[in-house]
This record gives C-alpha cells, structure tokens and sequence, in this order.
C-alpha cells in the first residue's frame, strides 16, 4: 500500500513497529476499560501493545526483510547473518516472555538492552542511506525519537514491576506471588 501523496511505501516502513506498538496497546486497553478484567491494568495493555511489536519485527528477522537486517549489522561486526538470527529469536522469545506476569519484568529488560545493543545497526544504515523493505532507512534523528519510545515503553513495564514488588519485598507484606491477591498470614492457630 502507498500513501496518496506519497511515493513512500509503507509495507518496509519503519513506522509499521510504532503503529502496532500503539493499536495494539491501545486496543487493550480499551478492552480493559470495557470490561475485560483481565487487559484492565493499563502496564497489561502496554505489555500486549510491546508483545505485538516485537512478534511484527522478530519475524522480519527470518521473512522478508532479512537480507535488509543483514546489510545494516555495521561491518565491523562478525556474522551478519547469525546476529540477525540472533537478534530476531530474542525479540520473539521477550514477546513471548512479556505476556507472562512473571517474566514480564526480565524479558522488558532483556528487550531494553536488546534495543540499546542495536541501536547502531540503526545509525549504519541511516548514515550509508541503506534501504530497508525496499524503501530508504528512516533519517537518523526520526529513527533515534522512535527508538527512544520503544524504549520508554519497555523500561515502563520494568520500573512498573520493580515498583509493584518493592513493597513485596518487605516482611510485614503476605501476597500471593502468583496472584497479586492478598492472602491472612497464618498463626500457629490457623496453621493445620
């Protein structure tokens, strides 16, 4: 698909991750809103939202785009082609871990550092004015603003659970692990 006004195609644009990262985010969370109890906390929309984005980009990894990914890794780096494959089975597997409670705070770390790691690929391929899904790479300064949202948003589900579990941590908290449910500390009387 082409915009009217433009020449520019939008199916290798680098605003389809930011897209996604917003539809889908905000489509749970509108869910949430309307009932679904599940999507109501906004950090679960967001997480949703991340999820999405880093499945569209994972999979350009393997299909695609992946002669494009390969020709960004800078030269100085070795193996091209396996820091793709690398690259693109770490951001399925941090989709993955990003819809499980549990892991959602490692794998929103592990994402942030993966974006920061390859943050350079990013700059190459602005900077040799390299094309990607067959369009020229996003323009250094847009690419590094989009870049830093998609950061913001893993480093918010992050700081959101170290939050959460600060206060779980201290003695006089009884939580359910599990469930985020407040649980009676047993006595020696309630104990069987």
């Amino acid at each position: 698909m082409t915009t009217s006004t433009s020449s520019v195609s939008w199916k290798g644009s680098a605003v389809q991750p930011l897209i996604v990262l917003v539809l889908v985010t905000l489509v749970l969370f509108a869910a949430g809103a309307a009932g679904v109890r599940q999507l109501r906390p906004w950090p679960v929309a967001l997480r949703g939202g991340l999820a999405a984005m880093f499945v569209l980009t994972g999979v350009s990894h393997f299909v695609g785009m992946r002669q494009d990914l390969i020709n960004m890794v800078p030269p100085a780096l070795p193996e091209p082609g396996l820091l793709v494959t690398v690259t693109g089975v770490l951001e399925l597997a941090g989709a993955a871990g990003l819809l499980w409670r549990r892991t959602a705070p490692w794998a929103a770390g592990g994402l942030s550092a993966l974006l920061v790691a390859m943050f350079p690929a990013n700059v190459y391929a602005a900077v040799e004015g390299l094309t990607v899904g067959g369009v020229p790479a996003e323009a250094l300064v847009p690419r590094t603003l989009m870049q830093l949202v998609f950061l913001a948003a893993t480093l918010t589900v992050l700081a959101h659970h170290v939050r959460k579990r600060r206060p779980a941590l201290s003695a006089t908290d009884h939580t359910d692990r599990t469930s985020d449910v407040p649980v009676r500390p047993q006595t020696a009387a309630t104990r069987h």
